[in-house]
């Protein structure tokens, strides 16, 4: 654009294209903001024409989970009960930074109704299809920003992760996913769902895309230059129960490109997915105890169900998930002083088919919706910094692994993810039928 060879204007007018042509397919969006989109193209068209200075991202469009607030639009966070909620006053803060630096909002995107799922099968918005493979799920909650991104639709997209809902759909989708350090990106105009464990995250399909999307949003930038060496290792014992055979090969491949030590165990990793679990039912169903009282007809009803059984836990039962924290953290923090980075699969398994309740793990059945983000629970349950990178495999299933660095290292988490794609071994690829 800075150059002539195309405008903004022709770029987004693509992309609404794009979106238009792959939505009856994927079901990604709820929204586009065409009219709003255009114009902000124009005015950057002409800001280039007058030589005025513009951002590292003029131009480049973008979309959000449709749990961010938008100006002058509804935030609907997944629901029904929300369509009638008054309109956003002003964008959410990571909005107004992407548009700052010249980024263009074209969409809303589809998700678990009020974020708590992994799966983006929505009662009412429909499901969101992986662009891999249509039968297959995009996973959740932040599954419509993952499928944008992974068919091409936009290079970059929102979400948000409390549990997993970030890298969980990252993973299945093929494309990379970030959950930074807790509080590192501001939650304002952001709809909560557990505000102990809520983060904003973001996705795109290379390590360069999304390391300057994030100094973007960053209200105090750092560098993300590249370590000359980290000590890696790879996460063992909980964070590969039930792992798939091709999930832990994917693994293996990654640990072998950063010369990692195999085999390590995180004591009280599964105690912290339980808190948690326990964490996201109890806050949750508190946040929306008016409306499962008034409306609990209008509530999806996999979340609703959840919710009740979140209202009917006792205060000592948080007030426990709440004291095993620091306990966890500090089983990590001597972990992380003795290495930069460690690994983990992102799910136990490639994505499963839509409406697909059970999956097999080690021989017995378990619940798809409770058992995808195990890998992912405990990592956010104490806030670390966690890159999902695609493991390169052209032509196959996606499969996610976990880059998981020391609060406020997310440049090793650039530094190795920059390493690995480099070196071909982690690479997001375009699916066959939206290349």
């Amino acid at each position: 654009m800075k150059a002539g060879r195309t405008t903004a204007e022709a770029v987004i007018r693509r992309t609404l294209d794009d979106i238009a042509y792959t939505n009856g397919a994927l079901n990604a969006f709820t929204a586009v903001f065409s009219t709003q989109a255009i114009d902000q193209a124009r005015d950057l068209d002409a800001a280039i024409a007058e030589g005025q200075t513009v951002g590292p991202l003029a131009g480049v469009p973008f979309a959000v989970k449709n749990l961010f607030d938008v100006e002058g639009v509804v935030t609907l966070a997944g629901s029904k009960i929300r369509r009638g909620a008054a309109h956003a006053v002003r964008d959410a803060t990571l909005i107004a930074r992407l548009k700052g630096a010249g980024a263009i909002l074209v969409g809303a995107l589809n998700m678990d109704e009020f974020a708590y799922g992994f799966v983006t099968e929505n009662a009412h918005y429909g499901a969101t299809r992986n662009p891999h493979d249509l039968a297959r799920i995009a996973g959740g909650s932040s599954g419509g920003s993952a499928a944008a991104v992974a068919a091409g639709v936009v290079p970059l997209a929102l979400g948000s992760d409390t549990n997993g809902s970030v890298r969980v759909p990252a993973g299945l989708c093929g494309v990379y996913g970030l959950k930074p350090t807790a509080g590192r990106l501001s939650l304002d105009g952001v709809f909560p769902f557990v505000e102990s464990l809520d983060h904003a995250g973001l996705f795109a399909r290379t390590v360069a895309d999304l390391a300057l999307a994030y100094e973007v949003l960053l209200s105090d930038p750092t560098s993300v230059e590249a370590a000359p060496s980290l000590k890696t290792a790879v996460l063992w014992g909980w964070f590969t129960q039930g792992a798939s055979t091709e999930v832990l090969a994917a693994l293996k491949t990654v640990g072998v490109a950063l010369n990692a030590d195999f085999g390590l165990e995180l004591p009280g990793a599964e105690a912290a997915r339980s808190a948690a679990f326990c964490l996201s039912a109890y806050e949750g169903a508190r946040l929306h105890m008016a409306d499962l009282k008034a409306r609990p007809q209008d509530f999806d009803p996999s979340v609703r169900d959840r919710l009740f059984a979140g209202a009917l836990l006792p205060d000592a039962v948080a007030d426990q998930a709440h004291r095993f924290r620091p306990i966890f953290q500090q089983e990590a923090a001597r972990m992380l002083t003795r290495y930069d980075i460690l690994l983990a699969p992102v799910t136990p398994r490639t994505a499963p088919r839509i409406g697909e309740a059970s999956m097999v793990i080690d021989g017995e059945a378990v619940s798809v919706r409770k058992n995808l983000g195990a890998y992912t629970q405990p990592l956010s349950y104490i806030g670390l910094p966690v890159l999902a990178a695609p493991v390169n495999r052209p032509g196959q299933l996606p499969i996610g692994v976990q880059i998981i660095a020391a609060p406020g290292r997310e440049d090793r988490l650039f530094a190795a993810a920059a390493h690995l794609e480099a070196a071909g071994v982690i690479a997001a690829h375009p699916p066959k039928d939206f290349a």
